[in-house]
């Protein structure tokens, strides 16, 4: 039985927030894994050098994405408090303005002019912060940020993105070495935009042509840059 309770159980915005830290962290971890191995594969003839490289990579990388997927989430739990406080003493301060605020946003959105003031009103004396937080600042449970979630979201995807083309590096001949990273990360790549399209709702094929263009490019850059250096490892 559908109920306010449980309508949002089968949409796909609730999960907008982890999943973008989660499609991030593991792109992030494919591509940047990929592209260090196959930059170092370009200019190296044996297999312990790309394995060293790949593990600092990742153990780095991982760290890096948890933190700096926290620190950018925090920010943003910063901003939305201090608009949060100064919404509150706005309403201690200047209550009537507020008011006339909050009614002209319902009447924006399509309700007459004296249905808004009364939804105001009514709104305001079961709690007015609520009411000026979700429809003025435009701050819900759904939308508000999580830093711990995005950093946990975002470090572990990272490190099963670059885990996949680790045990290529571990298994494939070294002959090639590039090449058999850059099929096997397409590959995995098309497996992450058809699976983050799955979950989110959207277009399989649209987030797979997006994720596998741009790793692409990330990896064929990374390739010429070992060849350029053509450093023998």
């Amino acid at each position: 039985m559908l109920t306010i309770d449980n309508y949002l159980d089968s949409h796909y915005i609730h999960r907008s927030n982890w999943l973008r830290a989660a499609v991030l962290g593991a792109n992030d971890g494919i591509i940047s894994i990929s592209s260090l191995a196959i930059g170092v594969a370009a200019a190296s003839a044996s297999r312990e050098p790309i394995i060293l490289a790949t593990v600092a990579g990742l153990v780095a990388g991982a760290l890096s994405m948890a933190a700096g997927e926290y620190v950018s989430v925090s920010s943003q739990t910063d901003t939305e408090r201090a608009d949060i406080e100064r919404e509150r003493l706005e309403l201690k301060e200047m209550p009537d303005e507020e008011l006339q605020i909050l009614a002209q946003i319902y009447e924006r959105r399509g309700l007459k002019k004296e249905t808004a003031m009364q939804v105001a009103i009514e709104l305001t004396e079961k709690d007015a912060l609520a009411a000026h937080i979700r429809d003025e600042l435009g701050i819900n449970e759904i939308s508000q940020a999580k830093p711990i979630q995005a950093a946990l979201a975002s470090g572990a995807s990272f490190t099963v993105g670059g885990i996949l083309p680790l045990l290529v590096i571990l298994f494939a001949p070294v002959t090639g070495m590039e090449y058999w990273l850059y099929g096997f990360t397409i590959f995995f790549l098309i497996l992450l935009g058809a699976t983050a399209a799955k979950t989110g709702g959207s277009s399989i094929k649209k987030a797979i042509i997006r994720i596998t263009v741009w790793g692409t490019i990330a990896m064929v850059l990374s390739a010429c840059v070992g060849y350029l250096f053509g450093v023998n490892v």
